[in-house]
């Protein structure tokens, strides 16, 4: 009760003694503001901005919507996807991403894995027309390629002293941060200093180390090493570390998420600020390439790649690591290929297609291209230690071929909320909203207040579920009603209305810009 008389006096004062009509009104709806208790009540929008939230009014409006027995809740925000080409694509009707839009995803980043742009003014263009709020990353692995290419060596002091002013050029165009995937050539090639080193131009400017770590499995440092190595680099960089899609991948660290949440559990207690996203699905998201072949082999990119097959004397080196890869994947059954001309069969089902063993038809399948894949090797024991914990907030990594590009804020809801109620229904309303914008300082986003900018989506708790599935990956999700983004109406009635009113989100950097 007191949290409602609180909201409906904070609702008066900015409305004042003769309220304007509002644009649109939300009227009795059950309303998650992202920081109170739930209550049955109305929000209003007038342009951009939430005007008022709180019990019943009679406010009068242009356009009302029945919101009675509905969920109410800030707009979801996404802060780990790979969306930036339907950002960029010619056609509106890619722009307006609408596989998030119909999942209530109002605003997601992009640049994550060490893949942002070094072009942050040009990501962050007002133009064109777009469907979604989004921000960007700076990413490492964009940057060392930049100045170093695909080599595997460190940078002398010129080449650091290039990609430190790529950071902090970026930053000072409105990136978050700097992102890093370290798992992957050539920023696996990178030491921890030469990370520290871009880190720093980034922490200097206020922003966030965002990180896919070194190793989620046991290829190389190890899981538990990798977490620490990130943890180490926000401290020696003096800023705050969030830890990308946060997962034990494969048979040898299955069952490891305890020991994971006890590190950052920790560091925390410490006065790191440290954070993770998660996606809902068993599978990851990865290609071929980066599943199999060892990292000696991808030394110089493809070309050289491709190299190192045709030599004879490496073919029994090279097969013994992707075989020792494939196990710690959880064989070739477990490899789903998600693109290509193999689209929607296993590394197992294409060897026997062509009459091989499952190394050899990796091999003779990236000779042609290195296809995406899905790969499955989580447990539904680590999946749910890790959500519960009160710093893992919703994320998709959205990638091709992967249903969660389409499903993953419905997915959650709709397994770990309402079926298997690992998570309360404000918790996960919050961990995908209120605590993505209050990490990252999205100021005026991820709440329902008075002041606010008016991202909001409306939910049917009855049917809100991920469509999607692995041998359908592109089917939208249901059970959205309404979704409004800068205050205006992009789903209506559980339809798109085409309408483009997403922003880019400039981080407004502190410390030295010229």
């Amino acid at each position: 009760m007191r949290t409602r008389v609180a909201l409906a006096a904070l609702a008066l004062l900015t409305l004042g003694a003769a309220p304007e009509r509002a644009d649109v009104l939300i009227r009795g709806g059950t309303v998650f503001t992202g920081s109170d208790a739930p209550f049955v009540g109305d929000v209003a929008v007038t342009g951009d901005r939430i005007r008022y939230v709180g019990p019943h009014t009679t406010m009068a409006a242009r356009r009302t919507i029945d919101a009675r027995g509905m969920i109410v809740a800030p707009g979801f925000i996404d802060p780990h996807t790979h969306v930036e080409t339907m950002l960029t694509a010619p056609d509106l009707r890619v722009r307006l991403v609408l596989p998030f839009l119909m999942q209530g995803v109002t605003t997601a980043f992009v640049g994550n894995d060490g893949g942002g742009t070094i072009d942050g003014a040009a990501a962050l263009a007002p133009a064109p027309a777009v469907g979604i709020n989004h921000a960007t990353y700076v990413g490492f692995g964009t940057v060392r390629r930049a100045v170093i290419g695909e080599a595997r060596r460190a940078p002398d002091v010129g080449e650091l002293a290039a990609m430190r002013g790529i950071v902090a050029r970026a930053m000072c165009q409105g990136a978050l941060g700097l992102s890093t995937g370290l798992f992957y050539a050539p920023q696996s090639f990178a030491t921890t200093a030469e990370v520290v080193a871009l880190a720093e131009e980034a922490a200097s400017r206020g922003g966030t180390y965002d990180s896919h770590v070194r190793d989620e499995s046991s290829y190389t440092v190890g899981l538990a090493a990798a977490i620490d190595e990130a943890i180490a680099i926000g401290h020696a960089a003096r800023m705050p570390v969030h830890i990308s899609h946060i997962k034990a991948l494969g048979i040898d660290v299955r069952g490891q998420a305890p020991a994971i949440v006890a590190k950052v559990e920790a560091a925390r207690r410490r006065g790191e600020a440290v954070t993770a996203d998660q996606y809902p699905w068993d599978a990851s998201g990865t290609s071929l390439v980066a599943a199999l072949v060892p990292m000696w082999a991808q030394d110089g990119g493809r070309e050289a790649l491709l190299r190192r097959f045709a030599d004879a004397s490496l073919a029994e080196r090279l097969r013994r690591d992707m075989a020792e890869n494939l196990r710690k994947r959880g064989g070739a059954a477990a490899l789903l290929v998600t693109q290509g001309a193999e689209r929607g069969r296993t590394l197992a089902q294409v060897a026997a297609r062509m009459r091989m063993d499952a190394v050899t038809a990796a091999i003779a399948t990236i000779r042609v291209r290195d296809p995406a894949v899905a790969s499955f090797n989580q447990s539904e024991a680590d999946i749910t230690t890790f959500m519960r914990e009160p710093w893992v907030m919703t994320g998709s990594d959205a990638s091709t071929g992967h249903p969660r590009v389409y499903g993953s804020f419905a997915r959650k809801y709709a397994r770990y909320v309402k079926a298997q109620r690992v998570l309360t229904l404000r918790q996960f309303i919050e961990r995908s909203s209120a605590l993505t914008a209050d990490t990252f300082g999205l100021a005026g986003r991820g709440h329902l207040r008075p002041g606010a900018f008016a991202d909001i989506v409306v939910f049917d708790p009855a049917t809100f579920a991920a469509r999607a599935t692995y041998a359908q990956p592109t089917l939208p999700a249901r059970g959205v009603q309404t979704v409004i983004v800068n205050g205006v109406i992009a789903v209506e009635r559980g339809i798109a209305t085409g309408r483009a009113a997403g922003r880019p989100l400039r981080r407004t950097p502190t410390g030295h810009c010229s």
